[in-house]
């Protein structure tokens, strides 16, 4: 019984930090519809650029983030300005093609620009389990999890009580209305994609501290489709409870069918949660059933 609560806690802790990485993906489908299938590598850049600004330039842990993020904006400008605009009206193979396209395109670029600069982030986090009622928590698991939770509360009040929270829920709803009431869509959309590639810098340095050091991210992406499929492509609050659920499973297959089956059944197990889903709710727990007259 230990045991099982252990892997509760820390499927618990891990999830948190993937509801971080999956608000990345659910933000901008969220307004723009575009689903991004290079979020794994978007992560990837986001920590890469962190690690560059600590071991490269030699700034502080702030200084790092702050360089990291204007580096993410940068991106998110560009990739908006040179590549969605130019899709508009266009099928939706079309967007999902140049998602995988650019996550290939950061693959290469994150693996030569990797030479030299150490895969690890410091973190001014004390290492040692934290013990309560004999149940051993890792610290640094468990102050990640409480940074990425303070991280999702954030953007969930940006979301629902900003203006500009209140003017991107416009845009998801209708497009055409919003631009009517005097939304200027494109440079929101904008802002969608830069509040994605903040989330990513804070999520990817996480993430690389938790495990430990390490920029492949490309697996990390893979876990984040199943979490937002469960809570709803649409739904903040159920991809939130998904990915808590899919961090416990993940962690109980791991534990329990990874020592008789081999390796990789917790990725296994939530794409199999994925599947009973899509049979059961094909619109998630928490998403809204599109219906449209033809």
């Amino acid at each position: 019984m230990h045991f099982f609560l252990s892997l509760l806690v820390e499927g618990a802790l891990a999830g948190t930090v993937y509801a971080l990485i999956a608000l990345a993906f659910v933000v901008v489908y969220n307004a723009s519809r575009v689903i991004n299938f290079a979020l794994g590598e978007w992560l990837m850049l986001g920590a890469l650029l962190v690690a560059m600004g600590v071991h490269v330039l030699g700034a502080g842990l702030l200084g790092a983030l702050a360089f990291a993020c204007a580096g993410m904006f940068a991106l998110a400008f560009t990739f908006n300005r040179l590549v969605l605009q130019h899709l508009i009206g266009q099928p939706l193979i079309s967007i999902l093609m140049v998602t995988l396209g650019v996550g290939a395109l950061f693959r290469g670029l994150g693996n030569f620009a990797l030479s030299g600069i150490p895969s690890s982030i410091p973190l001014p986090i004390s290492p040692g389990p934290i013990v309560v009622h004999d149940l051993s928590i890792p610290s640094d698991k468990l102050i990640a999890a409480l940074i990425a939770g303070i991280s999702v509360g954030l953007v969930v009040w940006f979301h629902h009580r900003s203006r500009v929270g209140v003017a991107l829920r416009a845009i998801a709803d209708d497009q055409q209305a919003a631009m009517a009431a005097g939304i200027n869509v494109d440079r929101h959309l904008l802002l969608v994609w830069c509040m994605a590639g903040a989330i990513c810098v804070v999520a990817g340095t996480l993430w690389i501290y938790v495990s430990g050091g390490g920029f492949g991210m490309a697996l990390v992406g893979l876990k984040i489709f199943p979490i937002v499929i469960i809570g709803g492509l649409d739904s903040i609050p159920g991809t939130i409870i998904a990915a808590i659920f899919i961090g416990v499973l993940e962690s109980l297959a791991t534990a329990y069918l990874d020592p008789i089956l081999g390796g990789g059944c917790g990725l296994v197990a939530c794409y199999l949660a994925l599947i009973a889903m899509l049979f059961v709710r094909p619109f998630g727990l928490f998403g809204r059933e599109q219906v449209a007259r033809v």
